[in-house]
């Protein structure tokens, strides 16, 4: 590939997604050049509008084209409950249940020392101005099951003022799962997250 440096340059870029290797990267970049390259300047330009007119809601943090984003424009929010997640893609997921009508905050990521990642990356100061709304009575941290997301999770819980209730998203077997392929760590949450049956 020597001789097409705009192909390896259009692969090194690919390779730069979450998710995408060496090989998936070159088969997309195959895939776009030649079967559909009608798709090329269409790519070129949605990515052009989304990083002309896509920012961070002033409220939640959440990526939006207006100053508020679709979610905190809702008219029916529960304002005295606040979710915290990792990612846009977090929001959606519980958004989707159907279950949680609160308010969200996204930290676009999760505190990593090994990859650089502290406090500063987690935009603590809109953060903070949302834990300090009157009304607010608990914060739900939703971040992920992870070593990252646990350690993300008691960092931010000294950061909640007193008198706020604070609490985790459960962990444990997914539904329809059966216990003896569960992972010893999931299966000893949910043991410890149990609940009496009438809840």
């Amino acid at each position: 590939m020597a001789d097409v440096p705009s192909m390896e340059a259009l692969e090194a870029l690919l390779r730069r997604l979450p998710g995408i290797g060496p090989r998936s990267a070159q088969r997309i970049c195959y895939d776009l050049l030649v079967r559909k390259r009608s798709l090329l300047p269409q790519l070129a330009a949605a990515f052009e509008r989304a990083h002309a007119t896509v920012r961070f809601c002033e409220r939640c943090n959440n990526l939006s084209e207006a100053p508020l984003c679709g979610v905190c424009r809702g008219a029916h929010r529960d304002h005295s409950q606040l979710c915290i997640v990792e990612s846009p893609a977090d929001l959606r997921a519980i958004e989707d249940t159907g279950v949680f009508s609160g308010d969200f905050f996204v930290l676009m990521g999760h505190l990593s020392p090994l990859d650089g990642i502290g406090p500063e990356a987690l935009h603590l100061d809109r953060l903070s101005a949302r834990l300090a709304e009157a009304g607010l009575q608990e914060v739900i941290f939703a971040t992920n099951p992870t070593l990252e997301g646990e350690a993300t999770a008691q960092f931010l819980a000294d950061l909640v003022p007193a008198g706020i209730t604070i609490s985790r998203i459960a962990h444990g077997v997914p539904v329809g799962g059966e216990l003896e392929y569960v992972d010893r760590g999931t299966l000893g949450r949910a043991l410890h997250g149990r609940r009496l049956l009438d809840e």
